[in-house]
């Protein structure tokens, strides 16, 4: 394996994507003198409107309940300290994964989950709602900064990870449950092909578990300081309870605020130094000489142990079952979900209450204002600006507190 130095320093192997290197953008640019492409993608997402309105979307509550709790924002920058942290100890282009990190939830509705399970109920005749794909639109049509071109022209390698997180959507390699794929995805990959059914490259795929590392271990914090779970309630979960049980008999007299804080620090890290250790052993077992040989494998070069897995997957059913689905959480969902459901439906048949330029927003000037348009309307919303809309194109809405 052949170590390549960067313009910035950082000591890449041949299988990163290699800045200088890439496969470049839809619309041709001159490069930059001072960054690389992928930390230009990264820039272009930290400056984008969309990243902004992250500040106030849901990541579990609605924003409304308190400074403490993560939102959207707060929770990409986490997901990208943690995936630069990774790309760097595997040799990975840690700029790329940043990018990746920080883009990820771009195309996510208000209100979380049930923001967008709502919206693509009221979309279900119009080719549904899908925010992996909801992103990528993002970010090739929706972000109008430019004077050249819609969309903020990011390289192939981001793009790429953006649609492929979570593994190829074609062929023998894609999810089994993973539907048919979003429109707008066939689309572009008609325009700029993204090669579906390969995976992503390995900054991609660290990103995506960075992801699931940090909403976990995140989201305990959260619930312990909402009061919806408790530590006693953690007691069973496998990896969990272990961590929680050995800081309390070290320190036994430690206020709950750093017990709390010292266990999941150590939950991250058992986690990330798992990940690391499993995919150093694929990747040595696999020996890619560039980034389309991990492209080329049919698996993931990244990943957790099996055991870390079965850990992962117990911690995810422990927080679906207790806190997701815990009553509070519920009642703030349903609120979300009637506020961009009726929305929907009014902006749908009274476009003339969407902002002028939504109205000019169709396929020619003056064109027809469509389902998909409303949707990317809505979709863009924060959960502050839905809620005002509803109260002044509808009426009062009930907005729960934590109790």
């Amino acid at each position: 394996m052949e170590a390549n130095p960067t313009a910035y320093g950082q000591i890449l192997a041949s299988y990163a994507c290699q800045p200088g290197h890439g496969r470049g953008r839809q619309f041709r640019e001159t490069p930059s003198t001072n960054r690389t492409e992928y930390q230009r993608d990264r820039d272009r997402v930290i400056h984008s409107a969309a990243f902004r309105r992250l500040k106030h979307k849901t990541q579990v509550f609605v924003y409304h309940v308190g400074d403490y709790y993560r939102t959207r924002l707060t929770h990409s920058i986490e997901v990208s300290q943690i995936a630069r942290s990774i790309s760097r100890t595997l040799g990975l282009n840690e700029d790329l994964a940043e990018a990746l990190a920080l883009a990820h939830d771009l195309g996510h509705t208000p209100f979380g989950h049930s923001g967008e399970d709502a919206l693509d109920a009221a979309m279900a005749d119009f080719g549904g709602f899908d925010h992996n794909a909801q992103t990528l639109v993002i970010l090739t049509r929706l972000e109008r900064r430019y004077a050249q071109f819609d969309g903020l022209n990011l390289t192939w390698e981001t793009l790429e990870g953006v649609v492929k997180h979570n593994g190829p959507l074609t062929g023998p390699n894609a999810a089994k449950d993973g539907g048919p794929i979003a429109q707008a995805v066939v689309d572009f990959d008609r325009l700029f092909p993204l090669e579906l059914s390969s995976f992503a490259g390995g900054e991609a795929q660290v990103a995506a578990l960075s992801d699931d590392i940090a909403y976990n271990n995140h989201d305990i914090d959260d619930g312990l300081r909402a009061g919806l779970i408790s530590i006693a309630d953690l007691a069973g979960v496998p990896l969990v309870g272990p961590v929680f049980e050995d800081v309390a008999a070290r320190w036994p007299d430690l206020e709950q605020g750093r017990l709390v804080h010292e266990s999941v620090r150590r939950l991250i890290n058992a986690m990330v130094t798992d990940l690391i250790e499993e995919s150093r052993r694929r990747i040595a077992a696999a020996a890619p000489e560039s980034a389309d040989d991990i492209r080329a494998l049919d698996h993931p070069v990244v990943a957790f142990s099996r055991a870390m897995a079965k850990n992962d997957r117990a911690l995810k059913d422990f927080l679906f079952a207790r806190m997701y689905r815990h009553d509070t959480v519920n009642r703030m969902s349903e609120t979300g979900s009637k506020v961009v459901r009726e929305l929907f439906e009014l902006f749908l048949s009274e476009p003339g209450l969407l902002p002028e330029d939504w109205q000019r927003a169709g396929d020619r000037p003056g064109g027809p204002v469509t389902a998909r348009m409303v949707g990317d309307y809505i979709a863009g919303m924060t959960d502050r600006y839905a809620l005002r809309a509803y109260e002044r194109l509808i009426g009062p809405v009930e907005v729960h507190e934590l109790t």
